[in-house]
């Protein structure tokens, strides 16, 4: 029915929604703040920066010098690690007797001479050795007169055969058994006072404490297992020497003699002039070395035995007048770049630039350069330019 169809279309539309077309919103602009504040520190980085490059790296310099071979000194031809010893060793002072430890003369680090006391034991009983042997010696220089007192008036009863020969004999027998007692206590005696003056010790020889073993109270017996009476030890610090051990491959380079320089590690701007005095008469076989010692010249106070030391060996002084001139800088100019290669700075029209040379060994406190200076160049000693180029400026 068409009434009825268009009666249902219009309550249908009748329940129909509008909707309203949808308006997109405006996206927000965002705010971005942080770019002004990085553009700002930019900008002073490159204020920075400019005024770092700008401003030339203060530098103190030193200038290469040339000089003939011999003016350079000897060249080096064989290095190694070795130690500071004496010439003596050391000297370990040990009891010839026993006793307790009653007190020390000495402390470590003092100088001591020749028969200086040392350590002092208890003596008591040594004293009263000496005493009780002497009393005995009293008694038996009484029994010789005694003695020889009865023979002496024997000798012409005897004569007169009021007496016996036996009788005689047995007088004569009690004067010689009387001298022989005497000579006993005489040996017992001096025995006694030879372990009385055991109970000092004395220095042997000059030298320097290194050491007290053993504490007071202690007591100290002679013998025993290696060292075990030892109290004292000493040094003789006037004759210091260098001991390094040489591969014998190299040994045709060194002999006696022959000039060396002795460095120790906690001194390596000092160096000692020093001559190879001893070669030992056995190669090490497990390890291919021979120990060699060269004898300091001019010893100091710095060096203390057992220190760590370099030893260097020269070439010897008649083959040092022919050498090659040598151009000489200060060691604190070396430098070495990442792969391990030596250079130095050179200051040029107030900039740097990196030189690589090669070296030959120390004369001195200065480095023999072979390759990469003439001669005349400032180099850098203190001061850290970082590349080629860079402005400087020379202090002092």
């Amino acid at each position: 029915m068409p009434g009825r169809e268009e009666q249902l279309r219009s309550d249908l539309s009748s329940l129909r929604i509008e909707r309203e077309p949808l308006t997109r919103r405006a996206p927000r602009r965002r705010r971005r703040w942080w770019i002004p504040v990085v553009l700002v520190l930019l900008a002073v980085a490159a204020v920075v920066l400019w005024r770092t490059l700008a401003r030339p790296l203060p530098v103190s310099v030193a200038y290469a010098t040339r000089s003939a071979g011999a003016e350079a000194g000897p060249l080096p031809v064989l290095s190694g690690s070795g130690y500071i010893v004496t010439g003596d060793r050391y000297v370990s002072v040990g009891v010839r007797v026993a006793g307790r430890i009653d007190r020390y003369f000495v402390e470590e680090g003092q100088s001591v001479k020749k028969g200086d006391p040392l350590v002092q034991l208890d003596d008591r009983d040594y004293r009263a050795s000496v005493t009780a042997t002497e009393a005995r010696m009293a008694s038996a220089r009484a029994n010789l007169a005694l003695a020889e007192a009865d023979l002496a008036r024997g000798r012409p009863l005897h004569a007169q055969g009021v007496i016996s020969q036996q009788e005689y004999d047995v007088l004569a027998n009690k004067a010689e058994v009387a001298r022989a007692v005497i000579k006993q206590l005489e040996a017992e005696l001096a025995q006694a006072k030879v372990n009385l003056d055991y109970t000092t010790l004395r220095a042997p020889a000059d030298g320097v404490v290194l050491a007290k073993l053993k504490e007071v109270g202690e007591i100290a017996v002679p013998g025993g297992f290696s060292g075990s009476g030892d109290l004292v030890r000493l040094a003789n610090l006037t004759d210091m020497r260098g001991e390094v051990d040489v591969n014998e491959a190299d040994l045709n380079r060194v002999h006696l003699g022959q000039p060396a320089q002795v460095t120790p590690d906690a001194y390596p701007d000092t160096r000692y002039a020093a001559q190879v005095v001893k070669l030992y008469p056995q190669v090490d076989r497990q390890k291919g070395t021979l120990k060699i010692e060269v004898h300091i010249l001019e010893p100091d106070a710095k060096l203390l035995p057992d220190m760590s030391a370099r030893v260097t060996f020269l070439q010897a002084a008649e083959k040092t007048q022919a050498a090659e001139p040598a151009v000489l800088v200060p060691a604190a100019a070396l430098r070495r770049d990442a792969q391990g290669e030596n250079f130095v700075w050179v200051v040029t029209d107030g900039r740097v630039r990196q030189q690589r040379v090669e070296t030959a060994g120390e004369v001195g406190d200065k480095l023999r350069i072979t390759s990469g200076l003439h001669g005349g160049e400032a180099v850098v000693l203190t001061g850290d330019p970082t590349r080629e180029g860079q402005r400087v400026s020379v202090e002092g």
